[in-house]
C-alpha cells in the first residue's frame, strides 16, 4: 500500500474513533504533551533571552521552532517503527493519532453539557458548564448569552477543532495533525496581547494566523453547504458570511461564526466580560430572532454535518489522485 492509501484509511478509522468514542481524557493525550513542552520551553527562553522586546520576539521565535521540532520527533519514531513492523500496525497507530486530534464529540458533547444544565439545573448550571469551554467571564452572563457563548465555540471550534486538523492530516497524515495542533497550542497558551505575551507570543499568533487561513475558509464553505443538509438556512448563512465574516480581530476567527449565525438567525459575538474587563467587540449576524436553548444541538448537527461533508471531499480528492 501507498502513503496516501494508508494515511487516508487512518484518517477515515481516527474520524470514526472520535465519533464514537470522544476525546481521550488520559494524562498521555498530545495535546497535554505539547503544552507541556510549551510550558518548558517558555522557561528556558525566558532565561535565556532578555525581557526587552527584541529578546521577546526572538524567544518567541525559537519557541515555535523547538515546539514544532519536539513535538513531531516521537510520533514520527513511533510511526516508522509501527509501519516498519507491519502495514497494519503502522495503520493502526496512525489511526489512534488522529483520534487523539480530533475534536467533534468532545465538542459535541461539552456544549451539550451547558444545554443539559440549563435545561434541567437552571442558570447558574449553565454558567457553571460553560465556563468549561470558554475563556469569557460567565458569572453575569443571562441564559441567552450562555447559549450563545455555547454556540459561538461550536461555531469557532468548528474549524479550529476539527476542519484544520482534518485538513492537515488528509495532507499529511497524522504528522500534518500533530504539526497543526503545535502550532493552534502555542497560540491558545502564547498568542495572548497582554503584557507578558505582547512580544514573546506574537510568532506563534502570527503563524497560528497563516496556518488557520485556508481551513477557516474552507470550513466556512462546507459549513454553508450543511447546512442545507441539516435543514437550516444556507442562502442566509452565506449572505451573513459574506457580510460579516471580517467583524473579529483574528482574520480567521469569524468565518464559521457568521455561516452559524446565518444559519441559525441570530446574532453573535458582541461585547464580552474577560478578567473583569469588558472588551468592546462587533457582532456576527443578524438578531432576527433570540438565542434559544435548542440552538446548541443545532449548532452541533451543523458542526457534524461540516465535518463528514469535508472528510467525503477530501476522501474524493484522494481517490481522484489514486486513480490517476
Amino acid at each position: 500500500m501507498t502513503r496516501m492509501e494508508t494515511a487516508g484509511i487512518a484518517l477515515l478509522l481516527g474520524f470514526l474513533l472520535d465519533l464514537i468514542l470522544g476525546d481521550p481524557q488520559t494524562r498521555w493525550h498530545p495535546v497535554r504533551g505539547i503544552g507541556w513542552i510549551i510550558e518548558k520551553w517558555e522557561k528556558v527562553l525566558r532565561k535565556a533571552f532578555p525581557a526587552t522586546q527584541r529578546g521577546e520576539r526572538a524567544g518567541g521565535a525559537f519557541l515555535v521552532i523547538g515546539v514544532i521540532v519536539y513535538t513531531l520527533i516521537l510520533p514520527v519514531f513511533l510511526l516508522w517503527a509501527a509501519y516498519r513492523a507491519h502495514t497494519a500496525l503502522g495503520i493502526a497507530l496512525e489511526a489512534v493519532f488522529c483520534y487523539q486530534l480530533l475534536a467533534a464529540r468532545s465538542l459535541q458533547v461539552e456544549s451539550m453539557k451547558v444545554y443539559t444544565a440549563l435545561k434541567k439545573r437552571g442558570l447558574e448550571a449553565g454558567r457553571k458548564a460553560v465556563s468549561q469551554i470558554v475563556g469569557r467571564d460567565t458569572d453575569r452572563l443571562t441564559e441567552e448569552e450562555v447559549v450563545k457563548a455555547a454556540v459561538e465555540t461550536v461555531a469557532e471550534n468548528t474549524s479550529d477543532g476539527e476542519i484544520a486538523p482534518l485538513f492537515y492530516m488528509a495532507l499529511g497524515g497524522a504528522l500534518g495533525g500533530f504539526l497543526y495542533k503545535a502550532v493552534n497550542t502555542m497560540d491558545s497558551m502564547v498568542g495572548y496581547k497582554n503584557d507578558r505575551y505582547l512580544f514573546f507570543g506574537r510568532a506563534a499568533a502570527r503563524l497560528d494566523d497563516v496556518f488557520n487561513y485556508i481551513p477557516a475558509r474552507l470550513a466556512a464553505l462546507f459549513m454553508t453547504a450543511a447546512c442545507f443538509l441539516t435543514g437550516l438556512d444556507g442562502k442566509n448563512a452565506w449572505r451573513i458570511y459574506q457580510r460579516d465574516r471580517w467583524n473579529h480581530a483574528s482574520p480567521n476567527s469569524a468565518h464559521t461564526e457568521a455561516v452559524m449565525a446565518g444559519a441559525l438567525h441570530v446574532e453573535l459575538a458582541g461585547d464580552a466580560w474577560y478578567f473583569g474587563v469588558l472588551h468592546k467587540k462587533k457582532t456576527i449576524g443578524d438578531p432576527d430572532r433570540p438565542v434559544e436553548r435548542a440552538d446548541i444541538p443545532r449548532a452541533n448537527r451543523l458542526m457534524l454535518a461540516t465535518s463528514g461533508l469535508f472528510l467525503a471531499a477530501a476522501a474524493a480528492v484522494r481517490l481522484v489522485f489514486w486513480l490517476l
